[in-house]
């Protein structure tokens, strides 16, 4: 305790305007996970002081694949570019894929104030309305973005297919590109569908290759479950209109099928080259299911009419993906996707390779987006390290320090992004008041039922204290059943409901269930 006579000190770091309610709550958000809002001022001088254009010497040190045809394709609004794809035409009927990956590792060099304050950072956030970078501006959306039209420093990945797509032989290295064309994400799948537009005859190999990789993957014991993203349409103001589940269509696959291939080998090539002596390394790992939570959910499963193979790994990962394959026509099995996919571990950075269970890779990095995420840096520093041959090892040790503290601050940015959508959903929910929504129960908790809104995705809570009796909790927390009457709710039962009040200092929704007590 401190003594009466003392005196506290404290300095005011930030003072959030009030002007705008939704501003103030998203930077709240992202301070209350302790991310700071602006860079420091040694960082922001570092990043201006670094030299814009590229030097004969820096050129003449790297591959040059500024002749080959190279396209990027992302989301419309996107600014910070860090991806490439090529495609070049070779003897026999070859053909050589290049990743390329913007190489932020030349400019964010160990031991400067960029370095210190991406690594303290460790990630971008992505709120609803806003990105939090994890590197000054000037680099996310400059020097290292990989637009249209401009040679950029890259570290790429090629890969060389025969005339039957059978990877023949790859290649890791530095290199300097220039992109042809942005593509938006719709750009890229309307030329997919329809078979013409630019550089179709790329993009349509590009898919038929990543469609074969995919079915590799699912065949090699890949799991196919993907929860919806819920995205909003904003007004001028940024206000959401609209609640909406983004949609993964071939162009999206595309470009996550290639950045899978290159995380992939680019750790497999370390693992190899460990044989010799180990070489710390981070992989992305992610661990076998919890065993517990599988059998509840087996249990659970079988209620709705669907039997979990429990007797071997591959039992578990082949029901899991009849399981996500039969949801895309059955609306009942399609509650119990979330709830499976809460089964399984959380992937997490670590020196220790086990493997990732949900891709079915033996070796896994991430290595394809160091503009927003420093695990990525640290891929590119070692590898480079390690095709250079220059002998230099990371201590193991101080390297797991590194990978738990990006794994916390990755959780914590999924924290602010999750609040920040649950807000804008409160936010967008809060005109409805009073009016009546079609729901199912998503989740049952010690107070109530919560309820997703089957038109807008929109989350919220039926209290216990609104029934006519006490409800006694299932351990697994899958159901509830009335003490009197023995009524039982369960974790995907369609409800009828009505928006009570719309709280966005607590960003809580509370419904009431539209039926008379006595149909419940």
């Amino acid at each position: 305790p401190t003594p009466k006579n003392k005196m506290i000190k404290g300095e005011v770091l930030e003072v959030i305007s009030t002007d705008n309610p939704a501003d103030m709550e998203m930077k709240s958000i992202l301070i209350g996970q302790g991310f700071d809002l602006h860079f420091n001022k040694e960082t922001l001088e570092e990043a201006e002081r670094l030299p814009t254009a590229i030097s004969d010497q820096e050129v003449a040190l790297r591959k040059d694949l500024r002749e080959v045809t190279t396209f990027t394709i992302d989301p419309f609004n996107a600014k910070d570019f860090d991806d490439a794809l090529s495609y070049r035409q070779l003897d026999d009927g070859e053909v050589e894929v290049g990743v390329h990956i913007a190489d932020v590792s030349h400019y964010v060099r160990p031991g400067s104030a960029l370095d210190s304050e991406a690594y303290q950072r460790s990630t971008s956030v992505y709120l609803v309305d806003r990105v939090l970078p994890m590197l000054p501006e000037k680099i996310s959306n400059e020097l290292c973005s990989l637009r249209p039209n401009e040679d950029k420093l890259t570290f790429s990945a090629l890969y060389i297919y025969d005339k039957d797509k059978k990877l023949k032989s790859q290649w890791f290295g530095k290199t300097v590109i220039h992109s042809n064309r942005r593509f938006t994400y719709e750009e890229a799948q309307e030329i997919i569908e329809k078979g013409e537009g630019d550089y179709v005859q790329e993009l349509m190999w590009m898919n038929e290759m990543a469609k074969k990789m995919r079915e590799k993957r699912y065949a090699d014991g890949a799991i196919s479950f993907e929860s919806d993203e819920v995205q909003f349409r904003l007004d001028e103001n940024g206000i959401p209109i609209e609640v909406f589940v983004k949609e993964r269509k071939d162009a999206h696959l595309l470009v996550e099928d290639f950045m899978l291939l290159a995380n992939r080998t680019v750790a497999e090539y370390i693992r190899k080259k460990s044989s010799g002596g180990e070489i710390p390394f981070v992989y992305r790992v992610h661990d076998l299911p919890n065993e517990e939570k599988l059998n509840d959910f087996a249990a659970f499963a079988a209620e709705f009419g669907f039997k979990m193979d429990l007797s071997s790994s591959k039992g578990v990962i082949n029901s899991l993906n009849k399981l996500a394959k039969e949801s895309e026509e059955n609306e009942t099995l399609k509650l119990l996707t979330p709830l499976a996919i809460r089964t399984m571990s959380k992937a997490e950075y670590t020196t220790n390779n086990i493997g990732h269970y949900g891709l079915g890779f033996k070796d896994y990095t991430h290595f394809t987006s160091p503009i927003r995420r420093y695990s990525d840096i640290l891929s590119h520093r070692i590898l480079f390290d390690q095709l250079e041959n220059k002998g230099i090892k990371e201590d193991k040790s101080k390297l797991e320090i590194k990978c738990k503290h990006i794994s916390s601050q990755e959780r914590k940015a999924m924290e602010a992004e999750r609040e920040s959508v649950k807000y804008k959903q409160v936010e967008f929910i809060s005109r409805f008041v009073g009016q009546e929504f079609d729901g199912v129960i998503s989740g049952i908790h010690e107070r109530g039922i919560f309820v997703e809104l089957v038109e807008n995705h929109c989350e919220g809570m039926v209290r216990f204290d609104r029934f006519d009796e006490p409800y006694i909790l299932e351990e697994s927390k899958l159901k509830a059943i009335g003490r009197i009457s023995g009524h039982l709710l369960k974790i995907g039962d369609s409800i009828r409901v009505r928006i009570l009040d719309a709280d966005l200092d607590k960003r809580q929704i509370d419904m009431d269930i539209v039926e008379s007590r006595e149909e419940i």
